[in-house]
């Protein structure tokens, strides 16, 4: 059963670390991933798989988060321009979310060891 406090909770260490992270590109993320992975493996427990799990679901929330906030501005920007415009932009925004949700499931794949990790510890 998936321990959804666990899982925001890890996924807020993400948010707060990755936006940290910031100064060092690439290796900031990467660590706030597998932090926040750890977080949500060690709240939930349960073993290493219980833990790659919900660092899984901390991690893939993290990019849903990010492609959600991304199809928003690419919709605010097209209905700034105009109603067509608008309309293509939310189109493309949409096809934007999607493709962002399907990358980030393969990013989430950090956080799901920092998971199983993090559901090691905890036994």
């Amino acid at each position: 059963m998936t321990d959804w406090r666990a899982v925001i909770l890890g996924f807020f260490v993400i948010l707060v670390l990755g936006a940290v992270g910031l100064v060092i590109p690439g290796l900031g993320q990467l660590l706030a991933a597998i932090i926040g992975g750890v977080v949500a493996g060690y709240l939930a427990g349960g073993g290493l798989v219980s833990g790659a799990w919900h660092g899984l679901l901390a991690g893939s929330l993290g990019g849903i988060f990010i492609a959600l906030l991304v199809w928003i501005v690419i919709s605010i920007v097209g209905l700034s321009l105009g109603p067509v415009t608008g309309a293509i932009g939310g189109v493309l925004g949409l096809g934007t979310f999607l493709v962002l949700v399907v990358l980030s499931m393969g990013a989430a794949l950090e956080s799901a060891l920092g998971g199983a990790i993090g559901g090691a510890l905890q036994q």
